[in-house]
């Protein structure tokens, strides 16, 4: 019998598909799955959800369910984080305040002022995370679905360097999933190389049936209702060369592009898929509004009869890589978030980048991709080094890396002066006080 742990495993919808995942493998269909979630009320709405899946596929599975998170990491095999670190009414203000001088998010958890200080409050209840696990489940296999993803990641692995971590993101697989069905392909007969770093990986090689299928991605954004679809990240593509990964909501904060003025805004931001890349902190509308919601939408699921619960398995990572390491070792290959050492030679050593990864048994192997094209480079180059600045900030309690960090980050350098910066800095910490016990 396998153990897996699923450190905020109150997120309702994806813990639920992630443990329909992991019990589809036979080596798995008799696993312990270990929900912890500090919310009592999601945790047993989860439980309860998890065991309908059970008693569905007719495993001899077992759900437990515990508010203690070292009850939940004894003995793991396999560990699954998926937390957000504070509420709503917290994290709002990583949108508002930049908005308040003129910064336009659509998501804000990735990088950028936002991504920056939801990382500095996240970082240190991570490392918390992987204190217990090297003391309680040490030779686990460590998965975060958490952002943001980069910082974290990175932190981690800086600290546990003897833990097996690496951060999943299903932005990889579900872009080269969205420019297959643009030309018309299946799925299965694309293959590519896809390196960066989280939500700015760029597909390096994009194939289909073994031929260059960017050919085809350009004569399908001759069509406008696939040009319409994406707007910032097609364009991206035209005027550098190489298709991104991540939704063009969220490329639009990451560069300096396409959010600076309002115009802009219209032009390139007012519709399309995904994330609703014009709205102005749609994430957080969507989380207030989901605030009363949510309750009613788990009740209409666990009313379904177990006859009608979804078994069949899913695209996430997370279960291939587990079965891989300790499962069937079925070696599998995806996109992991790992630290740079000899992986990507023109971005920052160390630094935490999006690289091929291969599963295999008791092993994770990062592939070397050698550099990224020139005008790629400068791009992911900035984000990196931001990043980096972001994460020493959290390690060393350095207030003035946090400004650094922010202060370089394309689109709010994009916006504001460097007077105006340290005044929004300056108020994201006070705010934030509470939660960053180094600033005073």
């Amino acid at each position: 019998m396998k153990k897996f742990a699923f450190i905020g495993g109150g997120s309702f919808g994806f813990t639920r598909k992630l443990v329909k995942d992991i019990l589809t493998f036979p080596a798995f269909k008799d696993a312990e799955i270990a929900l912890m979630d500090i919310n009592e009320e999601r945790l047993e709405y989860i439980r309860i959800a998890c065991e309908k899946i059970v008693r569905a596929g007719n495993y001899p599975a077992k759900i437990t369910a515990t508010t203690d998170r070292v009850e939940a990491l004894k003995g793991a095999d396999g560990v699954v984080c998926t937390i957000l670190s504070g509420d709503v009414d917290i994290w709002k203000n990583d949108i508002l305040i930049p908005k308040k001088y003129g910064i336009d998010l659509n998501v804000g958890d990735t990088r950028g002022p936002s991504g920056i200080f939801r990382a500095l409050r996240t970082i240190p209840v991570m490392l918390d995370i992987c204190a217990d696990i090297e003391k309680y489940c040490p030779d686990a296999v460590f998965l975060n679905y958490t952002n943001p993803m980069a910082m974290l990641c990175r932190a981690m692995q800086e600290k546990f360097p003897n833990l097996k971590i690496t951060g999943l993101c299903h932005s990889v697989q579900g872009t080269a999933r969205m420019l297959a069905g643009w030309v018309g392909a299946d799925p299965k007969d694309v293959t590519y190389t896809c390196a960066g770093v989280n939500h700015q990986a760029f597909y390096l090689d994009l194939k289909w049936n073994g031929k260059d299928m960017y050919p085809l991605i350009e004569e399908a954004l001759k069509k406008p209702e696939i040009a319409n679809e994406e707007k910032v990240r097609s364009n991206m593509f035209r005027h550098l060369g190489y298709y991104p990964t991540e939704s063009s909501g969220h490329n639009s904060e990451y560069v300096a592009w396409y959010r600076k003025r309002a115009d802009l805004i219209d032009k390139f931001c007012t519709d399309g898929t995904g994330w609703n890349p014009g709205k102005h902190s749609y994430i957080l509308d969507y989380y207030i509004e989901m605030k009363d919601k949510w309750r009613d939408q788990i009740k209409e699921h666990l009313d379904k009869p177990d006859s009608e619960i979804e078994l069949e398995r899913g695209e996430e990572y997370a279960a291939y890589i587990f079965n891989a390491m300790f499962g069937d070792n079925t070696i599998f290959k995806f996109n992991g978030n790992v630290r740079n050492f000899g992986l990507i030679d023109n971005l920052p050593e160390g630094c935490c980048v999006e690289v091929p990864v291969v599963a295999s048994k008791d092993s994770l192997e990062a592939i070397a991709v050698g550099s990224l094209p020139e005008q790629l480079a400068v791009l992911v180059n900035t984000t990196a080094r931001c990043e980096e600045l972001a994460v020493e900030a959290a390690l060393e309690g350095d207030k003035r890396k946090v400004f650094w960090a922010c202060a370089f980050d394309p689109l709010t350098s994009a916006v504001l002066t460097l007077d105006e910066i340290e005044e929004m800095v300056n108020e994201m910490l006070e705010i934030n006080k509470e939660f960053l016990p180094w600033y005073k």
